[in-house]
């Protein structure tokens, strides 16, 4: 019986191909699919980039009951290196350690005030997950063009520009949401107002600006410029809502892609143009960080569920105070519509967000978004899995596995 492709992954979430799912999806350079259950069982769509969106035959099917995510990545590691990969943090330590110093330099400002407010999130003590990925990497494609692993100078201009793109957006979600915490503390629009929060947030835009145009490659420049177009575009799409059930699951997916992976896919496509002329390795390297950008968000939206209020640093069910309607609550809603009315008016009223958060617990949402990033995870390993072996790509392999187990 055919119907909407995400009422059906409780069903394929036992029995499933081993990469349909992924394609179906998510097709290549982020265009979301909507399609029947029935034609997902008919075919596959390729992510190969030289046969873009040309059908291909359905693999073998797997019962993915007796597949673990572990067990998956256990025998990727082992097919591709004999060695334990690598701790990604470690790998990257050596090319991380002057990151925010590069990043203070890039904003240096005569004014304390300014100077200050752009300091604030750079002390040091964020994650660091988007340079890190970039610097990894820009390793691997290194490695993999006949090159040293050391990065070139673009790479690490890039890896820098990734974070400060990454943290001026934040600054800005804060004002437009209202946020009084970030990172385990007071947020900057709390601290110093709304429009200091927007200038700041804009001289770093304009910081990052400079130091790409400083790299001196017009492809890499047009490649980083949609991340900040598909920012824009994302947080439009996040005031916004589906009346249609499939349409507002692609949606979210598409409104996850812009406002996430697409800083990571296009930064992670960015170091790759600088050390080789193919395209598809700019492509792996693309799909790479598109897929696990995506997984890191469906994992965040999940952490706003699973997760207390001091693991993330932020407030807890913060998605749900917020009117978004996350994987978790799409997926509950196959199992309660009642929330289907709750979502329509952004859980508003009186009680929606206790009934909301109440009704994920009791359904299966946060397991089939879980398993969802776990399918996105799968594709990035194909992908870097399609480079030389090297002790960096087996890192990004590894952080896979990191991005799903992760608490904060």
């Amino acid at each position: 019986m055919a119907g909407p492709w995400w009422r059906q992954c409780r069903r394929w979430s036992t029995k499933c191909t081993s990469t349909g799912l992924f394609e179906s999806l998510w097709c290549l350079k982020a265009r979301p699919v909507s399609v029947s259950a029935s034609s997902l069982l008919r075919l596959s769509w390729s992510s190969g980039p030289r046969n873009e969106g040309q059908p291909s035959p359905l693999p073998t099917q797997i019962n993915l009951k007796t597949l673990s995510f572990t067990s998956s990545f256990t025998s990727c590691r082992k097919m591709h290196s004999d060695a334990k990969p690598k701790d990604p943090f470690a790998l990257a330590q050596k090319d991380l350690k002057s990151l925010y110093d590069d990043i203070r330099k890039e904003l240096f400002v005569s004014k304390d005030e300014l100077k200050y407010l752009c300091d604030y999130y750079f002390d040091g003590k964020g994650k660091a997950i988007r340079p890190m990925i970039v610097v990894l990497m820009a390793r691997a494609l290194n490695i993999h063009s006949n090159r040293s692993g050391d990065l070139l100078p673009g790479q690490r201009a890039i890896a820098m520009i990734s974070e400060m793109i990454h943290t001026a957006s934040l600054v800005h979600d804060d004002v437009i949401d209202g946020s009084d915490k970030r990172r385990g503390k007071r947020t900057i629009n709390e601290m110093w107002g709304e429009r200091k929060a927007i200038l700041a947030g804009d001289f770093i835009l304009s910081a990052a600006s400079m130091a790409l145009a400083r790299i001196g490659n017009n492809t890499v420049v047009k490649v980083l410029s949609q991340v900040i177009e598909d920012l824009v575009r994302g947080e439009f799409m996040q005031l916004g809502s589906k009346e249609n059930e499939n349409e507002r699951f692609k949606h979210y997916l598409e409104k996850t892609f812009k406002k996430t992976a697409s800083l990571i896919a296009n930064s992670c496509k960015a170091v790759s143009i600088l050390v080789n002329s193919d395209p598809d390795v700019h492509e792996i390297a693309y799909q790479y960080g598109k897929n696990v950008g995506i997984a890191f968000q469906l994992v965040d939206d999940v952490l706003d569920f699973t997760s207390g209020a001091n693991q993330l640093g932020k407030p807890s069910a913060a998605d749900l105070k917020l009117g978004l309607a996350t994987g978790p609550v799409l997926f509950a809603c196959q199992q309660f519509p009642e929330l289907h009315a709750m979502i329509m008016r952004r859980f508003s009223s009186k009680g929606d967000v206790d009934r909301a958060w109440q009704y994920v617990l009791q359904s299966d949402g946060v397991q089939q978004t879980n398993y969802l990033a776990r399918r996105y995870c799968q594709e990035a390993i194909r992908q870097i899995s399609m480079l030389r072996p090297s002790a960096e790509r087996d890192a990004l392999i590894r952080l896979t596995e990191m991005v799903l187990t992760r608490d904060k």
